[in-house]
C-alpha cells in the first residue's frame, strides 16, 4: 500500500471521530440535529433508557408481508438464549390519522436515495427514470409518504419534502438533470476508497440525522453501492487502526438501528461475478481483530439492519415497489438487553415465528 493510500485509510478507519453534516435542506418545522442534541440526552417519554426497540416485518414464502399475527407467535433470541418481549405492536403501515387520534398515523417514510457516485452517468440516468416511472405509476397517492435524496461528490443532498403526492415528487426529481450532467464529468479521477469513505460518511450523516425522528424508516439504496474493499490490500497491521475500524463498524450499525432504518439495496443491470460476495460478510463482528472494510459494504448493512438485497434488475419500478411493501404491515417489539461485559459487545439477534412458512426480517444484531 502506498503512502497516500495509507494516509486515507487512516482517515477512513476514523469515522466515528469525524462530524458528517448531511447537506440537506431541513424542511420547516423539522428540529435539526443540534436542535435536538440536548433533548437526546433525555429518554423520551414512554421510553426506558437502554431498552432496544426493533421493527419486524414478517414475509411468506413468496416474500409477501404477513399480518394478524400476535406476540404469541414470536419468539425471541439474543445470542441463542431467550429473551423477554417487553412490549408488541402490530401496525398497520397504510393506516391514515383520524383527527382523533394524530398518534394513529404509523406509515412508514420512505428516503428514495439516487447514487451518483459509484455509477456511471448512464446508469444513473436509466435509475431516475425507473424512479419516474415508478412515481407515475402510482400517481397523487402514495402509499408511504416519500423524499428524494440525490448522493454527489458533494454529499447527499435533501431534493424534495416528504410528501404522499407521486406528482410533487416526481416534479422534485425532474429537477436533477443538470447535476447528473456534472457528476458525469467530474466522477472518474475518484478511487475506490473515495468513494468508499464518502458514501459510508453520508450514510452515516443520513442515520444521524433521522435518529430524532420519531417513526420507522425505509431507505432505499438506488445504485450498486459502494467497492468491497480488498481486505489483502485494505487490512491494516495496526492494532490502532483495527480498533477505530470497529468503531466504525459500532458506530454505523447502531446509528442505523437507533434511527429505525431498514436500508434496501437495488441497482439496474444484471447480476455479475461479485453481486454475492457481500454473503461472506454478514455475520456481526465481535472484535476489532476480525473486523474488515468489506463488513462495510452497502449490501451487507443492508442485510443487517433488517432490509433487503435485490438483484439487479432492469424493472426497478418493480423492485421500488416491492421494497416499500414491506412497510404496509410489520410488528414492533421491545425488549432489555442483558449486562455487556465488555465495551462494544456484539449480541447476534434473532426472531423464530411459530408458522410454518414465515420469516422475520429485523436487525441481525447489536451491540451492548
Amino acid at each position: 500500500m502506498g503512502m497516500s493510500d495509507s494516509i486515507r485509510l487512516l482517515l477512513f478507519l476514523s469515522l466515528p471521530a469525524l462530524a458528517f453534516p448531511l447537506q440537506v435542506a431541513v424542511p420547516a418545522g423539522t428540529a435539526t440535529h443540534d436542535e435536538t442534541a440536548s433533548a437526546a440526552q433525555a429518554s423520551p417519554p414512554g421510553v426506558v433508557e437502554g431498552r432496544i426497540k426493533l421493527d419486524v416485518v414478517v414475509t411468506d414464502k413468496s416474500g409477501k408481508p404477513v399480518s394478524g399475527l400476535d406476540l404469541k407467535d414470536f419468539a425471541l433470541l439474543d445470542n441463542n438464549l431467550p429473551a423477554k418481549i417487553l412490549s408488541f405492536q402490530a401496525i398497520d403501515g397504510t393506516a391514515r390519522p383520524t383527527a382523533a387520534d394524530q398518534a394513529a398515523d404509523h406509515r412508514v417514510k420512505v428516503i428514495l436515495l439516487l447514487d451518483t457516485v459509484n455509477v456511471d452517468f448512464q446508469q444513473v440516468a436509466a435509475e431516475r427514470q425507473e424512479i419516474v416511472r415508478f412515481l407515475r405509476l402510482k400517481g397523487s397517492h402514495l402509499a408511504q409518504p416519500m423524499s428524494i435524496y440525490l448522493f454527489t461528490k458533494d454529499g447527499v443532498q435533501f431534493q424534495s419534502d416528504l410528501s404522499a403526492d407521486g406528482n410533487a415528487v416526481t416534479a422534485a426529481l425532474n429537477q436533477v438533470d443538470g447535476q447528473l450532467r456534472i457528476m458525469d464529468r467530474a466522477q472518474g479521477a475518484w478511487g475506490d476508497l473515495d468513494r468508499v469513505l464518502l458514501s459510508v460518511r453520508n450514510l452515516d450523516s443520513i442515520a444521524q440525522s433521522e435518529e430524532n425522528n420519531p417513526g420507522s424508516k425505509i431507505l432505499i439504496w438506488v445504485g450498486p453501492g459502494w467497492p468491497m474493499l480488498d481486505s489483502s490490500r485494505f487490512q491494516s497491521s495496526s492494532s490502532k487502526d483495527q480498533e477505530q475500524l470497529f468503531d466504525t463498524i459500532v458506530e454505523l450499525s447502531t446509528s442505523l438501528r437507533e434511527a429505525h432504518i431498514a436500508l434496501y439495496s437495488i441497482s439496474a443491470g444484471q447480476a455479475g461475478s461479485g453481486t454475492f460476495l457481500y454473503e461472506d460478510f454478514l455475520k456481526g463482528v465481535k472484535s476489532a481483530q476480525k473486523a474488515s472494510p468489506s463488513n462495510l459494504g452497502l449490501k451487507v448493512l443492508a442485510v443487517q439492519s433488517g432490509g433487503r438485497v435485490l438483484p439487479p434488475s432492469n424493472d426497478l419500478a418493480s423492485e421500488i415497489d416491492s421494497c416499500i411493501q414491506d412497510a404496509n404491515a410489520f410488528y414492533t417489539i421491545s425488549f432489555d438487553p442483558p449486562r455487556a461485559d465488555k465495551a462494544n459487545e456484539y449480541h447476534d439477534l434473532k426472531i423464530v415465528i411459530d408458522k410454518a412458512g414465515l420469516k422475520a426480517l429485523t436487525n441481525t444484531g447489536y451491540y451492548n
